[in-house]
């Protein structure tokens, strides 16, 4: 699997493909690649505007839609116009941004990056033939779930916290949902990736003396959002194992081609991975059935 490029992309065409915050960054790049593959891709994004003029740049294969994760309103508005779709990619994200509510009170990091795309995918669940890709990060290895407080609405706000935690649950997430697709013996994946340290314009909204490092950083040891994006890319259309965790290679899982990486502990605990599951029905009233078939 070293290596593995956008060259060795299969041909994608017939397919469909959902990518979330596709209107810049990682997101961008991907649908550039899949549509590149012959694939058919909609842009799912809260700045439709940005969004356009990627599809724009993309050509025929691409389509933007609205999607505001922050808001379940948006979420099912947006479920309800998809008919079919092979692959979804759950992408977007917002990182360490100053304390912040959704549209349904959720803090504003748990309310994205989690919430917003557990309830996305079981409203379209019954729609999806292939796989969920959920795009986690390095940063889930500091998260912890606090079940009681997820929204941070009883002790005090830490961003950074707030961060490793959203995508600690993207990853019990991919881990409970392929243990769901199994039990019911559906031929559905459920995948995750990380980009390692990409270029994007996630680490550029913190409001804080964290935005100038991350401008630093970018310059000297940060690779592309193309480069960035293969580890979701091999997720999603490679020969990926069921739950698998792909990320960059080289340098602490910072940079290079994608290859299979592990996670913490945290990640391995199924009694977690299903409270947390069981309170995210309960908090976007998004109940999953799994198909069989």
């Amino acid at each position: 699997m070293s290596g593995w490029d956008f060259s060795d992309i299969p041909d994608q065409t017939g397919r469909r493909f959902i990518v979330t915050g596709a209107n810049s960054g990682l997101g961008a790049a991907a649908a550039k690649a899949l549509a590149g593959a012959g694939g058919e891709v909609i842009l799912a994004c809260r700045n439709l505007e940005k969004a356009e003029k990627v599809a724009a740049e993309i050509g025929a294969r691409a389509e933007a839609r609205k999607l505001d994760l922050a808001d379940l309103a948006s979420v099912r508005e947006f479920a309800a116009s998809v008919d079919r779709v092979d692959v979804l990619m759950n992408n977007a994200g917002v990182m360490a941004i100053p304390e912040q509510r959704t549209v349904d009170g959720f803090e504003m990091q748990f309310g994205t990056n989690h919430l917003g795309h557990f309830a996305l995918t079981g409203l379209l669940l019954d729609k999806i033939g292939d796989r969920v890709v959920t795009v986690s990060s390095w940063a889930h290895r500091f998260g912890a779930i606090d079940l009681d407080d997820p929204n941070w609405e009883r002790r005090g706000y830490h961003r950074w916290k707030a961060y490793g935690q959203s995508k600690l649950a993207n990853l019990l997430f991919t881990a409970e949902l392929q243990r769901r697709f199994a039990a019911a013996g559906s031929p559905r994946l459920a995948t995750a990736g990380h980009p390692g340290y990409a270029s994007t314009a996630l680490g550029t909204h913190t409001e804080s003396f964290f935005d100038s490092i991350v401008a630093l950083g970018d310059r000297l040891i940060a690779q592309s959002a193309e480069m960035g994006a293969l580890p979701q890319l091999f997720a999603a259309v490679a020969d990926a194992e069921p739950g698998g965790y792909y990320g960059p290679e080289g340098i602490g899982g910072l940079r290079g081609y994608p290859i299979r990486c592990g996670s913490s502990s945290a990640v391995r605990d199924e009694q977690m991975a299903a409270a947390l599951w069981e309170l995210s029905e309960k908090l976007t009233g998004v109940t999953y059935r799994i198909p069989r078939s």
